[in-house]
């Protein structure tokens, strides 16, 4: 049986294809426009807003039979079965529907309109993993620092330099759509736990909402996050955001997108003094997706501001990222990203023991190898290797990590 959603995406293919539905020696409809509008939003999953565009295409075009099927099913989706019913009666009678579109109206009819149905996803991933470098730890073992009486070396302890381990990890997400125009609801988790440094041992959860909205052809999904952070079992940071992505009405080819996303993020760490702050961000993105093969790119700027005397003050950086992912066929699909975070401080990082201000760039490069056993199961194999560059010895530090997961797509 087919889904209200399936049932709308083949009625819609059928009325771009052929006109399996045609209106009764009329000529095209007169707000073209207003047809994709309704369009998109149903793709976007804001009925509610597709109902209301649709009745105002039917008010200004009464011929327009794909307007007249789009908010029948539309309706149906919704759960208002009287409606849906009084919609497909009209077409049956004003129409000359073909064959198909009957089939799809029996169908509908026969699997009821009694509720509304929302969507929900559920992804769970478990995996071990290699780190070669679990805590952060320096590339150097010694630190030198100006004193008055000239210059005197430190030697790290073996808690700040590398520290390798294996580590198991779990993780999991969950959206569910909370209202028939779109919002979003979802919850994210993560759990690590290391073999043997177990003060290391991490884990989070993120929850928040996501609702899309329209004006006129510029498109916008705002985005509420909250977030919990654990270290070692403590709770290490609480983080709040705030984002909008922002899809501008640009003449693009089809297989392209570009977006603008704008965000805010509040972070606490209670366990830390004076590293409070708040983050600003916007970046640019650019895609290209054809099928299974997508490219993307972006650029970013963001600010850190300290909300105390945190050490260095605050900070401004840039962002660069890009993502490469290909299908070879067989259920074999790879990906290739690479990442650079750049970071300035505006003052002496520790005045009268570090002098500098802190100049950070940390590169990321991830590669990872899927194998689909099937529609919901997985197999995936992803390196990632991690250099993190400072004008500050001590905070230098490069990792490489290996891990193997299985992951289930739940309907």
């Amino acid at each position: 049986m087919m889904s209200v959603s399936l049932r709308a995406a083949c009625a819609l293919t059928l009325l771009l294809l052929g006109g399996a539905v045609r209106a009764q020696d009329v000529a095209a409809p007169p707000d073209q426009d207003l047809y994709l509008q309704a369009l998109q939003s149903i793709a976007e999953g804001r009925r509610a807003d597709a109902a209301a565009e649709l009745r105002r295409l039917i008010e200004q075009a009464p011929e327009h039979a794909g307007a007249w099927l789009e908010l029948a099913l539309t309706q149906c989706s919704l759960g208002n079965s009287d409606e849906a019913e009084r919609l497909f009666a009209t077409i049956e009678t004003r129409f000359k529907p073909s064959q198909a579109i009957l089939q799809l109206i029996a169908e509908t009819r026969e699997e009821g309109c009694s509720r509304w149905d929302a969507f929900s996803s559920a992804v769970v991933t478990a995996g071990r993993g290699i780190d070669q470098n679990v805590n952060q730890g320096a590339r150097t073992n010694r630190y030198v620092v100006d004193a008055p009486d000239g210059q005197v070396e430190y030697e790290l302890s073996g808690d700040f330099t590398p520290r390798h381990d294996q580590y198991t990890q779990v993780s999991g997400e969950y959206m569910r759509e909370v209202t028939p125009n779109g919002m979003l609801g979802f919850a994210q988790y993560q759990i690590r736990h290391n073999d043997r440094l177990h003060q290391y041992d991490t884990s989070s959860l993120f929850a928040g909402l996501e609702a899309p909205y329209r004006f006129g052809g510029w498109r916008l999904r705002a985005t509420a996050t909250v977030g919990l952070v654990t270290l070692g079992g403590d709770l290490y940071q609480r983080q709040a955001q705030l984002q909008a992505r922002v899809v501008p009405p640009l003449r693009l080819p089809q297989t392209m997108q570009f977006n603008v996303v704008a965000g805010v993020t509040y972070n606490t760490f209670p366990s830390l003094t004076n590293f409070d702050s708040s983050t600003q961000e916007l970046r640019g993105h650019l895609s290209w997706r054809k099928g299974p093969n997508y490219a993307g790119a972006t650029l970013g700027w963001q600010n850190d501001h300290a909300l105390a005397h945190r050490p260095g003050g605050n900070r401004n950086g840039s962002f660069a990222n890009l993502l490469l992912r290909r299908s070879l066929g067989r259920g074999v699909n790879t990906e290739l990203g690479y990442s650079r975070q750049t970071w300035h401080g505006s003052r002496a990082y520790s005045p009268g023991l570090i002098e500098q201000v802190r100049d950070q760039a940390t590169q990321v490069l991830r590669g990872s190898v899927s194998y689909a056993i099937d529609k919901q199961q997985s197999l995936v194999l992803e390196g990632r290797l991690v250099r993190n560059q400072e004008n500050i010895s001590i905070f230098q530090y490069n990792n490489r990590q290996l891990q193997l997961s299985w992951q289930w797509q739940l309907p």
